[in-house]
Formats: structure tokens, sequence, C-alpha cells
């Protein structure tokens, strides 16, 4: 099994959300989350004063799945987050050892 981290833009997230529900990805977890990478932020002005916001919204999915998937859910993560520009994201991929459901016991793939 993998688990495939992705940081995305949070206006990307229904688009994201339903090309992974349309190949069959039940299961993911949306967390909201701050930073930057290469864009390092822009400057804004609030009541006369202007401020460097360096670490920007973005929306981390966490999406376990079998190793068979895995090719097939970054494609459509890549497809559906892109916009082209500067601070689209990254995905992270690694290595799951064992997920267990705590409902019944289930292990493994059985488990996702």
């Amino acid at each position: 099994m993998k688990k495939i981290e992705a940081i995305i833009q949070p206006s990307k997230l229904e688009e994201v959300k339903q090309a992974l529900i349309g190949i069959g990805v039940d299961g993911m977890t949306a967390i909201e989350v701050r930073g930057h990478g290469r864009q390092k932020g822009h400057k804004e002005i609030y009541r006369g004063h202007e401020y460097v916001v360096d670490l920007l919204p973005k929306l981390k999915l966490e999406i376990v799945v079998a190793d068979s998937r895995v090719e097939e859910v970054v494609e459509t993560l890549m497809r559906a987050a892109r916009t082209g520009r500067i601070g689209d994201g990254k995905i992270f991929i690694s290595h799951v050892e064992d997920a267990i459901r705590i409902r019944n016991a289930d292990r493994g793939e059985a488990a996702l």
C-alpha cells in the first residue's frame, strides 16, 4: 500500500475530489495547512501598513491506495489540481506498512 500526500490550492478541492470519486477512490483526508515553496508568499496592505504573507493557505490531501492504483491516482490528482501557475502544489508518495479498520479489525488492503 502507498500513502499519497498532495498539497493543492484550496480552490481546486472540489475538482480534485470529484475526479478521485470518478475513478473510485472512496476515502481521503483533507487538512487545511499553510506553507510556501518557490512562490515565497506575497505582500498585502491592511489599514495602510504593508505585510508580507509568506505562509499561504493550502490543502493537504492524504489518500492510501493499493500499490496497483498509485499511478492512476497520481495522474488524476495532477490533471485535476493543475492550473499551470506557480503554487499548484506537490505530491509525495510513501510506503504504508499496514492499515487496520477499527470497526471490524480488517487489515491491509481490506481495511481501505
